[in-house]
């Protein structure tokens, strides 16, 4: 079985975004705005300090108070030149209110592709397209299921993937997942520890987790435990390593080129 490790694409990425960036007079810059100190939203903000740190990149990380405050913060930032680009760290407090304030960033700010009226692709989309291509696995005539109709994966990817023709089909709440083992690809990312059992998965499938949560204390995946122990799936991704760091790669490829735009 293959293991779809996104660490060893990214660093080849991310060499040549530090070298780009060294190369920029004014250096871009990204604001991370939260609500939040939960585990998860913490780590993933420290490890895009880190990566920006690491490539020269400049990261503001804003802890907002309310729904109000991140609006407050989003007018801000879009007016500051200094300012390339900005992302809500999801899921904010008020999750109804997500796409009302992602679609207060101004377009070319935007990085995350989230507000869907931006100039980029959703960065986690994007990633695992990444992905796919690194490790050479076509997705034509192949079955492929999304578990997950959210705006950082499903959504943007079954855009992507109808608008090439891919034969695709969207699972949410309420779908019958044992219908899962009757497709070739399973991308999954709904956060829900455990969600995707071995019996979903048949054998020589290529599976893709990009599901995210906190279980006691500890960082999840949506495919159980179980599933990593088969030797007969084509490929997998890593617990770690295998999305997120592709992920955290795209989205600064993107601040780097709204930097450039906006010179």
């Amino acid at each position: 079985m293959k293991i779809l490790d996104g660490k060893e694409l990214a660093g080849f990425i991310k060499e040549r975004q530090a070298h780009q960036v060294a190369t920029m007079k004014e250096k871009p810059k990204l604001l991370i705005i939260r609500d939040s100190d939960n585990p998860v939203i913490t780590k993933y903000v420290q490890l895009k300090i880190k990566y920006g740190e690491d490539i020269g990149v400049k990261v503001e990380s804003y802890l907002a108070k309310n729904s109000t405050d991140i609006a407050d913060k989003i007018h801000q930032a879009n007016h500051d030149s200094d300012i390339s680009g900005i992302i809500l760290q999801l899921p904010i407090l008020e999750k109804s209110k997500t796409d009302e304030l992602t679609s207060l960033i101004a377009p070319q700010k935007d990085v995350d592709g989230l507000s869907g009226h931006g100039s980029y692709d959703s960065a986690t989309a994007t990633a695992i397209n990444w992905l796919l291509a690194g490790y050479g696995i076509n997705l034509d005539n192949q079955k492929i299921a999304l578990v997950g109709r959210g705006k950082l994966v499903g959504a943007p990817l079954y855009k992507m993937f109808t608008s090439s023709n891919y034969h695709v089909d969207l699972f949410h709440h309420g779908s019958d997942l044992t219908k899962l083992n009757q497709y070739d690809i399973i991308i999954t990312a709904t956060g829900v520890p455990g969600l995707i059992s071995s019996s979903m998965i048949k054998p020589g499938a290529i599976v893709i987790d990009a599901g995210t949560a906190s279980e006691d204390g500890m960082l999840k995946g949506d495919v159980a435990d179980e599933v990593r122990t088969r030797t007969d799936l084509a490929a997998i991704t890593p617990i770690k390593g295998g999305v997120g760091p592709l992920t955290v790669t795209c989205l600064f490829d993107h601040v780097i080129q709204a930097s450039l735009k906006q010179l």
